[in-house]
């Protein structure tokens, strides 16, 4: 595994490779004699702000016995104009590699081709394959394997979170119910590529119904922020609340990647009520982001 740009790019066998070396460096946090990143330093080109995404990988880099560089891109060339494949080759021959947060896919993607590096996706507009594979483990670890398992993302179903939520469903076996407004429902062609497990339902109380997670994220994401009003007014229907929970399983999980704008995606009590949970998948995004790591390093 040289790269980690997209869930749909990676295979069954790779993520439940992910999936049990991060559970090995969570056993053993601050226990571990080997520092395979040793002598390494990785660039962190960030277009976009983070918490949990820069904080979890600047860590998890440090724990593996790594540095790491902060380029945001107003800073460096690229943010004045110099073509991506320029500055990929250029990063390639002083760094060890890439974490790039950006808003096109495609610039990621040629990011990696140029600089022949390895090169993890920490979000783009397409796909936030780090989150996923954190929500799937921290499920797992919770709940057993999630095949045969029912998950409804309730909000905007066209989004990264749910893109990637649905190229997983197809690799790992369960099925995704996307909860939205038919206009924010995904396209025919990713729907098609994502496979038979999805289900796109606009009745939110159908799609909650025996769900085994009920998940959530922000309705507007960076670079969105133009629409918000209009996007409070069409997904405000769509959201978690206590009555919604009393729908799914009993002991279903409820999860929500964060940052959570509370009494619009889901109500306080709710994530009150869930925040053990919330707060594992936070956490879990540093032992599974050092298994990528270590699987795209080695």
């Amino acid at each position: 595994m040289k790269n980690l740009l997209s869930i749909e790019q990676l295979s069954r066998a790779e993520m439940e490779d992910i999936f049990r070396v991060a559970a090995l460096q969570k056993q053993n946090r601050g226990k571990n004699t080997e520092f395979p990143l040793r002598g390494q330093t990785w660039g962190l080109i960030f277009s976009k702000p983070s918490t949990r995404t820069r904080v979890s990988f600047e860590v998890g880099v440090r724990e593996l016995g790594g540095g790491t560089i902060f380029l945001n891109p107003n800073d460096i060339q690229l943010g004045r104009g110099e073509l991506i494949k320029d500055t990929a080759r250029v990063l390639a021959r002083m760094v060890h590699g890439a974490i790039i947060r950006t808003f096109a896919q495609a610039d990621i993607e040629e990011f990696a081709e140029f600089s022949g590096m390895p090169t993890i996706n920490a979000l783009t507009d397409e796909e936030h394959p780090c989150q996923i594979l954190a929500d799937i483990f921290t499920f797992q670890e919770k709940r057993g394997s999630i095949a045969g398992k029912v998950v409804t993302f309730v909000g905007d179903g066209a989004s990264n979170t749910a893109r990637s939520w649905m190229f997983a469903a197809g690799k790992l076996d369960f099925e995704l119910r996307l909860a939205s407004p038919p206009k924010y429902q995904p396209d025919a062609e990713s729907l098609k590529r994502a496979g038979e497990n999805i289900v796109c339902q606009a009745n939110l109380q159908e799609a909650a119904r025996g769900a085994d997670v009920l998940y959530t994220d922000i309705w507007v994401s960076m670079g969105q922020e133009g629409e918000e009003a209009r996007r409070e007014a069409e997904l405000g229907p769509y959201w978690i609340n206590q009555e919604l929970v009393k729908l799914a399983k009993p002991e279903a999980l409820v999860m929500h990647c964060l940052p959570a704008h509370r009494g619009q995606e889901i109500d306080d009590a709710t994530l009150e009520a869930n925040a053990q949970t919330i707060f594992d998948q936070s956490e879990n995004r540093l032992h599974v982001q050092k298994a990528v790591l270590l699987a795209v390093s080695a």
